[in-house]
């Protein structure tokens, strides 16, 4: 299987310029995807893009990474209905270290035979003069044809778009002719809302110098149900492991629905094609059993933040279904508790430091009396940090809570509770 063989089986491509299929087959090429530093760190959208360079990498192709630290200065309209805030340099420069460490974790720079590249676009954008960019580069660009993309078109009929965003569609011309100049990048691939963009930079190489430059975009990603997708209940599914933990970020695939996930399988996963397929076969045969999801969990959250934090986020899943809580940190165990409701109890009710468990379990509301909390920890009804506790003289001490902050607290298999202890 060659590489455009293997984007193809992975519905990996939505569109492609003429004779693409053809050189990906012939020869070694430099291909680029550009990397909007809109924020601190990408999200799960940015996950296909990613996994196109580490494709090219693997079939022994040339990945760059163009970092936009001088087109973030001004906005992709692409896919916006509305004009973007402009951002300082100093939120841009944020931005661009959180996505520059981001992307190292799945591109190898350092390998001998093909290593990857990442370039930032402020090196170039940010110097060239501008009358000598509107004599050598904007006198090739038809205000007629820039008024006919998408990006642009959009806009007119809604708040109309500046002559800011405007002008992106040069910016990112320019750099695919940057970077064909310098490195001979002959590809450029990405979402397919930037096929415009796209086409601008290929037109751009033929005119000033007669040679010829290809394009490929991916899906946009939705659901089956039509939803965009990653997002969630509270807000897109970030990266950065400080935006989403691990837990979540695991648990967002396990979640994943049996009409989506072997879609998934392909698009974010290293897997074979036998692998998958007796993966959809389960989906099938075995649908209770979820197999799919959660090989799709470890292999994503293996890919975006290492085999530690996944190993953590199982044994978080294992503790929703009555493991003890053990060797995880309380900021974990207060992420996969989050949606549990939770109360605060001040130190001052730990009477020479301790407290009953009748107490305890009344005051998080599992029982609505002293006597009902009796009967159901006689019953063996009650569990703390996840251990039975059948003993109704029972005592807590400050020791016991998790980091000297925390109980968790369940009655039967699902019903939790947390109490954080309070200074006040």
């Amino acid at each position: 299987m060659n590489i455009y063989d293997e984007f193809k089986w992975r519905g990996l491509i939505y569109d492609t310029t003429e004779g693409l299929s053809e050189i990906l087959t012939r020869e070694k090429v430099t291909a680029y995807i550009g990397f909007d530093p809109s924020a601190p760190s990408l999200h799960v959208g940015s996950l296909i893009p990613i996994m196109g360079l580490v494709h090219m990498q693997r079939y022994g192709h040339t990945p760059i990474a163009v970092i936009g630290g001088g087109t973030g200065l001004i906005g992709d309209p692409s896919g916006k209905s509305h004009e973007r805030p402009l951002m300082t340099k100093e939120e841009l420069n944020a931005n661009l270290e959180g996505v520059r460490e981001q992307l190292s974790r799945f591109l190898n720079f350092h390998t001998k035979i093909n290593p990857a590249m990442m370039v930032d676009n402020a090196d170039w954008l940010c110097t060239i003069n501008l009358t000598d960019f509107l004599r050598d580069i904007g006198k090739y660009f038809s205000i007629n044809s820039m008024l006919a993309k998408e990006s642009v078109s959009n806009r007119l009929g809604k708040d109309g778009i500046s002559f800011t965003e405007f002008s992106y569609l040069l910016l990112q011309a320019y750099d695919f002719l940057v970077l064909y100049e310098k490195y001979n990048c002959t590809v450029q691939m990405g979402a397919s809302d930037q096929w415009g963009n796209i086409t601008a930079g290929i037109d751009l190489i033929r005119r000033l110098h007669g040679a010829r430059a290809y394009g490929l975009v991916f899906p946009l990603l939705t659901t089956a149900s039509g939803t965009k997708y990653g997002k969630t209940e509270s807000g897109p599914l970030w990266l950065d492991a400080k935006r989403t933990s691990p837990y979540r970020f695991y648990q967002f695939w396990i979640n994943t629905d049996d009409k989506d996930v072997v879609t998934y399988l392909k698009y974010f996963t290293l897997l074979s094609p036998s692998e998958i397929e007796e993966l959809a076969e389960a989906v099938v045969s075995q649908p209770e059993k979820r197999e799919a999801q959660k090989k799709l969990a470890q292999e994503v959250t293996r890919l975006v933040h290492g085999d530690t934090a996944l190993s953590k986020a199982e044994q978080a899943s294992r503790i929703l279904f009555g493991e003890q809580v053990n060797n995880l940190d309380l900021q974990d165990l207060l992420d996969i508790f989050a949606t549990a409701p939770s109360i605060k109890i001040d130190k001052s009710q730990f009477y020479g430091d301790r407290m009953t468990l009748v107490d305890l379990v009344t005051s998080t509301g599992l029982a609505q009396s002293k006597g009902e909390a009796r009967r159901i920890i006689e019953g063996g009804g009650i569990y703390l940090q996840n251990i039975r506790v059948t003993d109704t003289r029972r005592t807590i001490s400050l020791q016991d809570a998790l980091e000297g902050q925390a109980f968790i607290l369940r009655k039967g298999q699902k019903e939790y509770r947390v109490a954080l202890i309070s200074e006040d």
